[in-house]
């Protein structure tokens, strides 16, 4: 009796205290991680020509606004290169306006005063030959001296025509063809009055976004190549946890999610929410592999913080609780 009262008893026991067992177990699962860094958005501003450096106006860890100046490069060669421009738009301009105003009318007057002189020489010269043709018959003229006041007679008429058509040519006035033409011109001219004036205002290098000033490569005097990055910029108010989301979580992860991110050895978690997440996997960077995460393929994905992040710097560590691993 007394054995099977203690039979009962454990079986009891054991019924009471598996569930807490399994709990206890469950709870001790660690929750479902993922690593990455800190970063920000890293804007570089290029060398828009290989000018010289004459002034910095900035520092590197300097926080900027956007618009503040940062560098200043020498502009003497393209405002040279504006001057130039300006005046090719200017000639193209007058050109233009030249062939709308159509022909002067003392062009007109000089026109016909020279068909009014080629009808002249014509008339003389077809009247010389008129004299002379009745002559050959008689044999009071050579034939060669006929045949000449016959080609001056021709080339006179030709004179005649030339100047007519020239009179016509200005009295019709400019063909709508070359008025195409010098407002084409006058366009090129002017874009490349525009190109060259946005490059100068290029030359004064200012922050298009907010934030912090973190490298400047060259120094006062230097002389960049073109496209060389004159400034690094790291924009946002805040750093963002860039992290690499394992395979076998990412089913369970989607934009908006609300997450914990430990910073480094902070032991106070950071609230954060994913907001991006790639759709197609990437290979998991060494630093990224936890236990039996080693499957490789992840998933890059980002998760934007608070303000409490604000002072943090870019690339310290990062590692980001999505909560229970599933089973």
């Amino acid at each position: 009796m007394h054995r099977s009262i203690i039979t009962f008893r454990a079986s009891t026991w054991l019924l009471l205290v598996a569930p807490l067992i399994a709990s206890l177990s469950a709870c001790s699962k660690p929750p479902a991680q993922a690593l990455g860094t800190l970063e920000f958005d890293r804007i570089a501003l290029p060398a828009p020509a290989a000018e010289r450096i004459v002034a910095i106006q900035a520092r590197e860890g300097e926080q900027v606004s956007a618009g503040q100046p940062l560098l200043k490069l020498d502009p003497a060669r393209t405002q040279a290169q504006l001057a130039a421009a300006q005046a090719q738009a200017q000639r193209a301009r007058d050109a233009l306006a030249e062939l709308e105003s159509g022909p002067r009318p003392q062009d007109i007057a000089q026109a016909r005063a020279n068909l009014a002189a080629a009808q002249a020489a014509a008339r003389e010269a077809r009247a010389y030959f008129d004299r002379l043709q009745p002559l050959k018959g008689k044999h009071y003229v050579a034939a060669a001296d006929l045949d000449r006041a016959r080609a001056s007679a021709d080339g006179a008429a030709g004179k005649v025509r030339a100047a007519q058509a020239a009179l016509d040519e200005l009295l019709a006035g400019t063909r709508s063809e070359q008025l195409a033409q010098a407002r084409a011109a006058l366009a090129v001219a002017q874009a490349d009055v525009a190109a060259q004036q946005v490059l100068l205002d290029k030359l004064d290098l200012t922050a298009p976004r907010a934030g912090r000033v973190d490298s400047l490569p060259y120094r006062l005097g230097d002389q960049a190549p073109l496209g060389a990055p004159l400034a690094i910029l790291l924009a946002g108010d805040a750093p963002y946890a860039r992290i690499y989301v394992p395979e076998s979580l990412r089913a369970g992860v989607k934009v908006g999610d609300a997450l914990r991110v430990f910073v480094g050895n902070r032991p106070q978690a950071l609230t954060g929410k994913l907001r991006m997440i790639r759709s197609e996997p990437v290979f998991t960077p060494y630093y990224a592999l936890i236990g039996d995460d080693v499957a490789r393929l992840s998933y890059l994905a980002e998760v934007e913080l608070g303000a409490d992040a604000a002072p943090l710097p870019a690339g310290l560590p990062v590692r980001v609780e999505f909560g229970s691993r599933p089973q």
